[in-house]
């Protein structure tokens, strides 16, 4: 198989857009589009749904889509094997992070981009339930984990941790608190981040276990938003520490503790067990062990 239809089909999956694939990859738009044509005529499978408004990727196109993100990664690997008999420092990391969690490699990247600036570090966004497999499936190198992920096939690394903070508006009721009890939040409007996970999971459990009503009435799919919406005094919500910390330092978020939740959270670097890491991967790994 020629695999340049297949980088070119990542292209306008990963972008969502023909026109804005063909600007990535200095291409027409007719050139993307044939190169699609092709790639579904060689497969003899239909890997856009045209008829919808916005591009959809159909059950074929989203495997295609799985494989060629993989081809992608091998790709780089062989790239990087090949640099590093060159020269060691050279070659490119991939590290998978959700949108919060990538603000806990911030100062690593600043200490591993100055010791070895010729490494490319590419951060994927992920989710974080999906980024175990996708370190054992080989489309990460590294994978950054707000919870321990129970398998042997992964080792983790504990590299920061942190807690999760109860937010309001200055102007909330309960901004002057230092502390209150989770029976005291039974009648707040809960601004939710709409994305699956251990720690949500667990203080929806706290709530049923004192039997408090928790009204999560707004789901927003970013911690940006959510963090916004707390700032105008819209509701309240539950977020990882480090992602308000300069919010609440300037004063325009105000952290009160709730008696009843307490919850650290671990933030575990994680990558493969049985397989050998990239100089680059190596060189991460002992940077922040340090």
């Amino acid at each position: 198989m020629d695999l340049n239809p297949l980088r070119v089909f990542l292209t306008v999956a990963s972008e969502k857009s023909f026109s804005r694939a063909a600007e990535k990859l200095l291409r027409t738009q007719p050139a993307i589009s044939l190169a699609i044509q092709r790639l579904e005529s060689e497969l003899e499978e239909k890997l856009i749904d045209r008829s919808a408004k916005e591009l959809l990727l159909t059950d074929a196109g989203q495997i295609v889509f799985d494989y060629a993100r993989r081809f992608d990664t091998l790709e780089s690997s062989l790239e990087n094997a090949l640099a590093e008999l060159r020269d060691k420092s050279a070659g490119r990391l991939i590290i998978g992070a959700n949108e919060s969690s990538t603000l806990y490699l911030l100062d690593h990247i600043a200490r591993f981009r100055a010791r070895y600036p010729r490494i490319k570090l590419q951060i994927r966004r992920s989710f974080s339930s999906k980024i175990p497999a996708e370190l054992i499936d080989g489309e990460l190198e590294l994978g950054l984990l707000s919870y321990d992920p129970e398998d042997d096939r992964l080792i983790t690394t504990v590299i920061y941790t942190d807690h999760l903070s109860f937010i309001v508006s200055p102007r909330h009721r309960l901004a002057s608190r230092e502390e209150v009890s989770i029976t005291d939040l039974g009648e707040e409007i809960f601004i939710a981040h709409n994305v699956i996970s251990p720690y949500r999971a667990q203080v929806i459990r706290e709530f049923q276990r004192y039997k408090v009503p928790l009204h999560m009435d707004v789901e927003m799919p970013t911690v940006e938003a959510i963090r916004r919406m707390v700032q105008r005094d819209q509701g309240v919500a539950f977020l990882p520490r480090m992602v308000v910390d300069e919010e609440i330092r300037q004063g325009t978020l105000r952290e009160v503790r709730v008696r009843e939740i307490g919850m650290e959270r671990p933030i575990r670097l994680a990558h493969p067990a049985r397989r050998a890491l990239s100089h680059a991967a190596e060189a991460f790994l002992e940077l922040v062990r340090a």
